[in-house]
């Protein structure tokens, strides 16, 4: 689907750039060709300067989205799941960071949560990136403890991971 989207803005890497940003932060549209998140406006002005491009790009990217059903139909009902991620140094947890050698393999998100629930480890949040939106989609799970050894060294040795990574 993402390589879809960015067929319909290919000869403008701008708004691209901004499109990007709008999946990435899950931004929506709403019927006046504002970007919203909820039901907060976002500055064009401030999405412009967060990817350097100039404020008429963000407008004739709304313009472009809101003309067309399909993309209209995507960006006005995108939403934002909130992470712990970024809060997990402030509130003393752990994120464990799963990168797979094929995403689109089938199990790979029960598997690594049947090697945590094994060990007893208790997860606050999990979130997988969606191999059409990302380059390099991964797996992030979030506990309230230290991972011991062996669960690193469980999850490390799936045949599916290609490399693991503790925040």
């Amino acid at each position: 689907m993402f390589d879809e989207i960015m067929e319909k803005f290919e000869g403008s890497p701008s708004q691209q750039a901004v499109i990007r940003l709008l999946l990435e932060r899950g931004f929506s549209v709403n019927d006046e060709g504002r970007v919203v998140s909820g039901g907060i406006e976002i500055p064009n002005t401030g999405i412009a300067r967060e990817i350097d491009v100039d404020r008429r790009v963000v407008d004739s990217t709304t313009d472009v989205i809101l003309a067309d059903s399909e993309l209209r139909r995507i960006f006005q009902n995108i939403s934002q799941v909130p992470s712990l991620m970024d809060l997990a140094p402030v509130l003393d947890l752990t994120v464990l960071s799963v990168e797979v050698a094929d995403a689109e393999e089938k199990g790979i998100v029960a598997t690594v949560t049947r090697v945590l629930a094994d060990h007893d480890v208790s997860i606050r949040q999990t979130i997988s990136e969606d191999p059409e939106f990302t380059d390099d989609p991964r797996l992030y799970l979030i506990t309230d403890q230290d991972l011991p050894g062996e669960v690193i060294t469980d999850i490390r040795d799936l045949e599916f991971v290609h490399k693991i990574e503790l925040q």
